[in-house]
């Protein structure tokens, strides 16, 4: 038996012009052609472009220039997202800013540019897969090729001379093909077989799961919608527009399109780490809530922790943040209570150092019955320790101490400029004085009170409860986009490690009555694997049609091609 030869001991590589129907393409991509001028009018120049446009080429570069235009919307704060950071990048950038504005770096993913773009990356996309799909299926339902007339020009090849009839040969070699899952059929004097379909099944699947994690991408942008919600302990929650702290949407979306359904804060629970060089760091953040699905909807129970929602049809309700909100009574100078309210503060730092502002608005007069407005600055330690006044040592509730610092005048609320509820403008505020003309400032634990000067009132400090922040998201597609993304890992994963090969077995007599054997592969591209698995073919093969002994009298046999072989 000869050995199995490569295409470095073969005379000649094979050329598609040498093997004619044995060499077409072992793929649906399209055939390279030189490039050549377009014919002159209309219809010339839409056909040249759309041949660039469809090709494999272009739809890698808008790949890239969708990946490119990525960046500056990761980057640069986008009007969608935060216009708070945007208005700050424009404040302190003042020449920057109009031509990021005129460029569409604020709105990427809204900007004619990356549309442009990203439309013609999914109509390239299409146009190249539609013809490879047809041409496919086209291949399915045809048989492999017949087998070439010189064999020894193929990659790997071996031949062998047997003393067994031709048609058992080609009968043996057809169920061994088979059996090896080859497609193959009898085709003249020789077996031709083909195998490796999936990988141009991984290659449509990887480009058609593109085109789905695209559409998915572009339905989730339009349709999305995702707001805040901040709620005290004991507060709820209703999915309606006005309901959220902020709120921003796709441009699609409508306000009939939230999902109904309201949630209200039970308990949050928090716990850390209390000895070692983790000490403060949480261990657990979990927020105890009752929701409702629907109008009429029976109450329900759940936890939601840091990256596990609440899911509710298709919104999902994260866990984001937490703090501490002390409970405040304020009375004026008659007794009379004008504030009683947890107020929700700010941390500043990991252990829960907090501050922000107590406002009354309304219904405080002062001793000489003058209606004013109160702000009260507060900064909260929720453990205190002595020689640590400044901030916290730990952020669980140990040894809570809340600062307080009052003001009293006008707030400048009806200004009709928007204010933080977390700032206090002091412009028209005055501060209160203690009984050495200082600023009263005091320190206060659970249930002490502040007394403010000449009859102005009380401020008391009842206690503490707890706040989280709650992000509501509803974000369409994104299932489909999974799905998408999984299907072209495999896809790309079966073009990448799949061979398309083809192997054609020939059995006829030669001049000497003997039966020749030959056997060759053609795979898509150079691989060791073909001449490998020729090579178990034929080892298979030859022990079913073991070789004639060899005569060194007798002549090298003259292969003779069967009635209806190729020539």
């Amino acid at each position: 038996m000869s050995k199995t030869t490569t295409s470095d001991e073969t005379a000649a590589a094979p050329g598609e012009g040498d093997l004619g129907a044995a060499g077409s393409q072992l793929s649906t991509a399209p055939a390279e052609s030189l490039a050549s001028v377009p014919g002159l009018g209309v219809v010339g120049w839409a056909r040249w472009f759309w041949r660039q446009l469809t090709s494999m080429r272009v739809a890698l570069l808008l790949l890239l220039l969708v990946a490119l235009g990525a960046i500056p919307g990761s980057l640069i704060p986008q009007t969608g997202q935060d216009a708070t950071k945007v208005a700050d990048f424009t404040k302190a950038h003042p020449t920057l800013a109009p031509v990021y504005e005129k460029l569409g770096l604020f709105h990427v993913y809204s900007s004619v540019w990356f549309s442009a773009v990203y439309i013609l990356l999914f109509v390239s996309l299409i146009g190249c897969i539609v013809p490879r799909t047809w041409q496919f299926v086209g291949q399915l339902r045809s048989r492999p090729p017949g087998a070439p007339k010189r064999l020894t020009r193929l990659p790997a090849y071996t031949t062998w001379r047997t003393e067994a009839e031709p048609e058992q040969v080609r009968e043996a070699a057809l169920a061994l093909l088979k059996k090896r899952r080859f497609r193959a059929h009898l085709a003249g004097d020789a077996v031709s077989a083909e195998k490796g379909y999936l990988r141009e099944v991984g290659n449509l699947a990887f480009h058609i799961a593109l085109i789905v994690m695209l559409v998915a991408f572009a339905w989730g942008q339009l349709f999305k919608s995702e707001g805040n919600k901040l709620l005290v302990e004991g507060n709820g929650f209703s999915n309606t527009l006005i309901s959220y702290d902020d709120f921003k949407s796709g441009n699609l979306f409508g306000v009939d399109d939230l999902n109904p359904f309201s949630f209200s804060l039970d308990e949050f629970k928090g716990t850390y780490e209390t000895t070692g060089p983790n000490k403060g760091t949480a261990r657990t953040f979990q927020a105890a809530v009752t929701y409702s699905v629907g109008a009429y909807g029976k109450d329900r129970k759940d936890l939601i922790k840091v990256n596990h929602p609440l899911e509710i049809d298709n919104s999902k309700v994260y866990l984001t943040a937490h703090g501490y909100a002390p409970v405040i009574t304020v009375r004026d100078g008659k007794g009379n209570v004008v504030f009683d309210d947890a107020v929700p503060l700010l941390p500043l730092d990991s252990n829960v150092t907090s501050s922000g502002v107590i406002k009354v608005l309304d219904g405080y007069t002062n001793a000489k019955g003058v209606t004013e407005q109160l702000g009260i600055s507060a900064f909260f330690l929720p453990t205190y320790t002595t020689g640590s006044e400044t901030a916290s040592t730990f952020p669980a509730l140990n040894n809570p101490v809340l600062n307080l610092a009052p003001y009293h005048g006008d707030l400048g609320v009806n200004s009709g400029i928007p204010q933080s509820v977390y700032q206090m403008d002091k412009t028209h505020m005055k501060e209160f004085k203690d009984s050495k003309g200082a600023q009263l400032r005091e320190n206060l634990k659970p249930g002490e009170t502040m007394t403010l000067p000449d009859g102005a009132g009380t401020v008391t400090y009842e206690g503490t409860k707890q706040w989280a922040n709650f992000q509501i998201t509803q974000q369409p597609g994104s299932g489909s986009a999974l799905t998408g993304a999984t299907a072209a890992i495999f896809g790309l994963a079966a073009s990448l490690f799949i061979q398309r090969r083809r192997v054609w077995v020939r059995a006829v007599k030669g001049a000497d009555g003997v039966t020749v054997v030959e056997m060759a592969g053609l795979g898509r591209s150079e691989s060791a694997k073909v001449p490998e698995e020729l090579g178990d073919l034929a080892a298979i093969l030859y022990d079913q049609a073991p070789g004639a002994p060899e005569d060194p009298d007798t002549p090298e046999p003259e292969v003779v091609p069967a009635e209806g072989a190729e020539k």
